[in-house]
């Protein structure tokens, strides 16, 4: 249990720590100092059995934390601790798991972490200091590593160790989430890597999480066997979690293979995200037969954006009115209807589903950050209503918004040559949407029947996981699919995803390669907040700008969860307001069939 937390306020980093048992942003904790366990677990859930589900693709590597390789599904999430563990009831709360004491600086400078004495790593060894700085240095100077930690923790600008069980991390500058975020910091042994991560591409940590890695099969299958002795499982935090006795990923190739050992009765729990296949694949006679249901589970999480991002590394792509005449020339109502049996929601921002979404003209406090900014942002931005994405009228079809987006591309300096649009070079354009796997061919198919209407050659490359992602990381590629993720509490990763820095950097997830004057005055808004109030508006100036720049074709997202699993599987009786699926059911379901 945490003992001397402070409770962050409407300044987030306080004059002075004061003792309580949970750290919130913005807000007092949900749960009081006397907690036993969180509200969406089962305290009293037995342990054993075995839980199996399928993952889509592959694995070459068992160590997460590099950037090449196409990672193992489990190893992070399974084996390893962090300092803190979030509570999924909250927008942003942590409670104590490795760390039992944290205590912010009084001039919100540094944050010292207190370790717990019970923690250990699984080859016996007490969790210290030295681990939690290693894992630490190893994760954000690491040239083998992946960048994404750099840039969610870049302002921390030290880490000192005060005794075996206590660190200090120095900030560069206050923070408002900072002193939270290094609360989700892995921790594994400072024995696991001692050469550094590119003399161990395949070795994983060495953890103190819930599970130890049993065995693995040449990238088809992962098996972890619960610590029986995991020295967390009565915290707060950890009681009634992590039930089952094994968990393992059955890793397949091709989603049809998928869907076979579904309704084989192969897995226990299998995630949707496919409309047609939802309706379609699986008759409820058919999986009874291997006693499992089908089931939408609601959410009340942000959605964010997904989208097809275009690379503006592509001289194509470097004029916002080719952005936006792409924008226009994707049919969602119609593929919606007809391919996804009106399943989906129209994705309209980077924050969807979520008071953090832009609407209207700039207002209040959104305002006010957005002025300072008016010589470099377009006066639409302030004149105008923020963009919504364009609707298709079935009455008519897609015909007046491909007149729409072929006046923008002649005004972009593009002309038409035999029906092919060109380049001053009479080039004719060609572009191509990079894919892991066939579940967005259908869409993509009729996006590209339209963009031959406007003259665009719109090929289709579907390829590899490892190859893929090796495209990914080196931004090698015209169009992806991709998700901006938020939660309900945006902040350090936004530089990941729209920053200058990360957009030259290869790794990061600034995959439209932008580097906007505004934009880079925005993103410290989200280090800086000093209330709830603060943070949203934040967030609308951001999305508002992003949106304005047609940077992503936007796709769509549901408010439910479509989940496959065995009856004999126990749920808790509440579900939390923000979760992941799959996380969810890993975590705190059981096996009713190992109940005594």
């Amino acid at each position: 249990m945490i003992k001397k937390l402070i409770t962050a306020t409407l300044t987030c980093l306080p004059v002075a720590a004061w003792s309580a048992h949970g750290l919130s942003l913005g807000s007092e904790p949900l749960y009081p100092p006397n907690f036993t366990h969180f509200g969406y677990t089962n305290p009293n859930a037995p342990k054993g059995g075995t839980f199996t589900m399928p993952i889509t693709g592959g694995f070459d590597t068992l160590n997460p934390f590099t950037l090449k390789g196409d990672h193992e599904a489990g190893i992070s999430s399974l084996t390893l601790d962090t300092l803190t563990a979030q509570s999924l009831d909250e927008p942003f709360a942590m409670y104590g798991l490795l760390a039992e004491d944290i205590e912010p600086a009084a001039d919100g400078l540094s944050v010292i972490f207190r370790l717990n004495p019970k923690a250990r790593f699984h080859n016996g060894d007490p969790v210290l200091a030295q681990d939690v700085a290693t894992s630490f240095k190893l994760l954000t100077q690491d040239p083998a590593a992946s960048p994404n930690h750099r840039f969610y923790w870049a302002d921390v600008a030290g880490v000192e160790i005060l005794d075996q069980r206590t660190v200090r991390f120095r900030f560069k500058k206050r923070n408002a989430e900072l002193h939270m975020i290094l609360g989700q910091l892995p921790v594994f042994s400072h024995k696991s890597y001692p050469q550094g991560l590119a003399k161990a591409p395949n070795t994983p940590p060495i953890g103190s999480g819930p599970y130890r890695l049993a065995r693995t099969e040449s990238g088809r299958l992962s098996e972890f066997a619960r610590d029986k002795n995991y020295w967390a499982q009565n915290l707060p935090s950890r009681k009634g979690m992590y039930n089952f006795d094994r968990i393992r990923f059955s890793y397949v190739r091709d989603n049809s293979v998928r869907i076979e050992g579904i309704k084989g009765g192969r897995y226990d729990f299998s995630q949707e995200t496919t409309a047609r296949d939802w309706a379609r694949a699986y008759p409820e006679s058919l999986l009874a037969r291997h006693h499992l249901k089908k089931h939408e589970l609601a959410h009340q999480n942000t959605a964010g954006m997904q989208g097809f991002v275009m690379n503006q590394r592509r001289a194509f792509f470097q004029d916002v009115r080719v952005r936006q005449a792409l924008v226009l020339s994707f049919d969602f109502e119609s593929i919606n209807e007809r391919l996804f049996y009106s399943a989906y929601r129209r994705s309209n921002s980077y924050f969807t589903n979520s008071e953090m979404a832009a609407t209207g003209k700039p207002q209040g406090r959104e305002l006010e950050l957005l002025q300072p900014l008016q010589n470099r942002l377009p006066a639409a931005v302030f004149k105008n209503d923020v963009p919504q994405p364009p609707k298709v009228d079935f009455t008519i079809g897609i015909r007046p918004n491909l007149m729409q987006a072929k006046a923008l591309l002649l005004a972009a300096g593009y002309r038409y040559q035999n029906g092919r649009l060109v380049d001053k070079n009479q080039r004719p354009i060609v572009i191509e949407y990079l894919t892991p796997s066939k579940n967005f061919e259908r869409a993509v198919l009729k996006w590209q029947r339209d963009l031959a209407k406007i003259g665009i050659t719109l090929n289709i490359r579907v390829t590899d996981a490892a190859l893929y992602q090796k495209r990914i990381n080196d931004f090698d590629f015209d169009l992806v699919t991709t998700v901006y993720a938020n939660s309900q509490s945006p902040g350090n990763e936004q530089f990941d995803y729209y920053s200058c820095q990360s957009a030259k950097t290869p790794g990061s997830r600034n995959f439209a390669g932008i580097c906007d004057p505004a934009i880079e005055r925005l993103l410290p808004n989200f280090a800086s907040f000093k209330n709830r109030e603060d943070l949203v508006a934040s967030a609308r100036a951001l999305d508002r700008v992003l949106r304005w720049q047609y940077l992503v074709i936007p796709n769509w997202h549901s408010n439910v969860y479509r989940v496959i699993y065995r009856d004999t599987l126990g749920i808790p009786a509440k579900a939390p307001k923000y979760y992941a699926a799959t996380d969810w059911a890993l975590s705190t379901w059981w096996s009713q069939t190992s109940a005594p």
